[in-house]
């Protein structure tokens, strides 16, 4: 009985492969050309300028990183996560030391995920300067002689009725 608890304590570390030899973190890294933007993210994390390096981030997180610099446009990319070479390893180690154990908590963990793009690598680009409609200067127009408010309308000019012609 004692060997049995004894094999089955040694095993036990084994039956999530994954966990084990890749972590549920990894570093994920923005980059942008030029360097030195402010990048934020949509889990609280930043970094006031590229390139940088976010230590302990989930494996299995999903999120969207924002990157700005004055004079460029600001511009956000999504990051999500798909199974990794090193995760399918791990798992098929589950399958031939762990069993369904293993499989359930590298699945739960994000151990055999990785973060998709990492590196996030970004070319900013300038942003357009915007045009400002700048108003000439009024020209002086001298106002339209005014007539008083009492003064009455100005006569029609008067018809001209052709001279009569002389008759012949």
């Amino acid at each position: 009985m004692k060997h049995l608890i004894l094999a089955a304590a040694l095993i036990a570390p084994l039956a999530a492969c994954a966990t084990v030899t890749r972590g549920t973190t990894e570093a994920f890294v923005v980059e942008s050309e030029p360097s030195g933007a402010a990048v934020l993210t949509s889990t609280g994390m930043s970094c006031e300028a590229t390139p940088c390096t976010f230590a302990r981030v989930r494996r299995n997180a999903e999120f969207t990183v924002t990157i700005s610099k004055p004079g460029y446009r600001t511009t956000t990319h999504t990051v999500t996560h798909q199974t990794a070479g090193g995760g399918a390893a791990g798992m098929a180690g589950n399958v031939l030391v762990g069993g369904l154990i293993g499989v359930a908590v590298d699945a739960s963990s994000g151990a055999t995920q990785d973060l998709v793009p990492n590196p996030l690598r970004v070319t900013l680009e300038r942003e357009e300067p915007v045009a400002t409609l700048v108003s000439a200067p009024a020209e002086a127009v001298a106002p339209a002689e005014a007539a008083p408010a009492d003064a009455a309308p100005a006569a029609a000019p008067a018809e001209v009725t052709p001279a009569a012609s002389p008759s012949n």
